[in-house]
């Protein structure tokens, strides 16, 4: 199909509306949420006029697509909300603009999510102008918050919940058919999330006396704060191989490089030089191996020449499943070993529960992905980012984080950065793949 294709100029138009929420909901912009409701209003007339709509606030929707039989439906999640682009970011293209160069559409939220919320509502379009109705109800989430960890998702939750929905299985976003995902592995995988980390945002502060930088004391706060920060950064968490990540190795084994092969294949008896490869290996595979904290925000004196009386530091943990944030706020606090700093902990969410892959649900993702993309292996993995689907898993014990698009390595670098863009191509092969996983819903 050509760029001309009309998914295409949809996903134009909603990349091109800024729908960045806030910390504080008080502080979002409603007029953008409100254009990206009338933009998929006129773009999904059949979607909007065929399946019930739940209004979720602050600015979310939840369809519901009744199906013909009475099996557990599914949920399909995206999310409207992007990340704010950053002055001085050197985007090649406008990050606003979504023009398509290179026979890509380049943009916020190309990738995170808009991508693969069109992708959706395109193909649940397609299938109502074809006259088809799913086996199973269908239920369709966009969310309004996630980028950061609104209301909107455990309000759809509750609502589900409220009203007897036990879902099947939840899809989200997540992996991706990723191009150059492992060290000397050819083939892309194409990696389904089956649990993500939990995370949590430490706050360190340190209090003081303050005074003119003239004369300092020794380990005024920011000193003694930096001080808390490289403590931290020297005492990493202990590494170790959860049981999603030895699928991962099992299955691409055979494709890695004759020297892993052995490694790979027999990851669970030789757990501790795995570890140490991936760690060894790039900042990419070392996450795949522990909790991982950095430091994100620091916040000292109001001008250059006053010793702050107060300094802090917000450092981002993501929890390896297996861990928990009372162990990790154990740990950041041996390793920083000072009472003068304080350690808090805030927005804590602990690792997902694994989702099973022995399993009719899995293999029907697997068997979609196999027919869309064959030269993809097919793997199970731990996701590192913290998703909306991770509040489904209060009513559902399968839960994936897939998204059905070819990336590259410099594309999933982009998310969350600049130069962020999605194939054209790969974007007309993600709709047809959502296409194909809800005709191949069984009764």
């Amino acid at each position: 199909m050509s760029p001309l294709d009309p998914a295409v100029a949809t996903l134009q138009a909603l990349v091109r509306i800024p729908t960045v929420a806030a910390d504080d909901p008080a502080e979002t912009d409603p007029a953008p949420f409100a254009e990206f409701r009338k933009t998929f209003e006129l773009s999904f007339p059949l979607l909007c006029a065929r399946l019930q709509v739940v209004e979720i606030e602050p600015h979310a929707m939840l369809w519901h697509w009744r199906g013909r039989g009475d099996g557990d439906p599914v949920v399909l999640m995206a999310h409207i909300d992007v990340v704010p682009v950053q002055a001085e970011d050197p985007w090649t293209h406008n990050a606003w603009a979504a023009e398509i160069h290179d026979d890509q559409i380049w943009g916020r939220g190309t990738l995170d999510d808009k991508g693969a919320l069109v992708a959706i509502a395109t193909a649940v379009e397609r299938l109502l102008a074809d006259g088809f109705t799913p086996e199973r109800d269908l239920w369709l989430f966009f969310g309004s918050d996630e980028e950061v960890s609104g209301s909107s998702a455990p309000a759809a939750v509750a609502y589900l919940r409220e009203h007897g929905v036990s879902p099947w299985f939840v899809l989200d976003e997540g992996g991706a058919v990723a191009g150059d995902a492992f060290p000397g592995v050819k083939p892309p995988l194409a990696v389904i999330g089956t649990t993500e980390k939990g995370t949590t945002t430490l706050r360190l502060s340190v209090e003081g006396r303050g005074g003119h930088a003239s004369t300092p004391r020794r380990l005024e706060p920011a000193a003694r704060l930096a001080r808390a920060i490289l403590r931290i950064d020297q005492h990493p968490f202990a590494g170790r191989i959860p049981e999603p990540t030895l699928e991962l190795f099992t299955r691409i084994a055979p494709y890695a490089p004759l020297p892993l092969r052995p490694l790979l294949a027999n990851a669970a008896r030789v757990r501790p030089a795995l570890v140490k490869a991936l760690q060894a290996a790039g900042p990419e595979t070392a996450a795949m191996t522990r909790t991982t904290a950095v430091t994100t925000m620091l916040k000292g004196a109001p001008a250059h020449n006053v010793i702050p009386a107060s300094a802090s530091a917000s450092v981002n943990i993501r929890v390896l499943v297996g861990d928990t944030v009372a162990l990790v706020l154990e740990h950041v606090r041996r390793a920083v070993a000072d009472d003068r700093v304080t350690i808090e902990a805030s927005d804590s969410n602990e690792p997902s529960p694994v989702s099973p892959t022995d399993d009719d649900a899995f293999r029907l993702l697997e068997r979609t992905v196999a027919e869309a993309f064959g030269d993809a292996v097919v793997t199970p993995y731990v996701m590192m980012a913290a998703t909306d689907s991770r509040h489904f898993t209060a009513i559902c014990e399968r839960v994936y984080r897939f998204a059905p698009f070819r990336m590259s390595k410099a594309q999933r670098q982009a998310i969350h950065s600049f130069d962020e863009r999605l194939g054209v191509d790969d974007f007309l092969a993600g709709i047809d793949w959502f296409r194909r996983l809800i005709e191949g819903i069984p009764r």
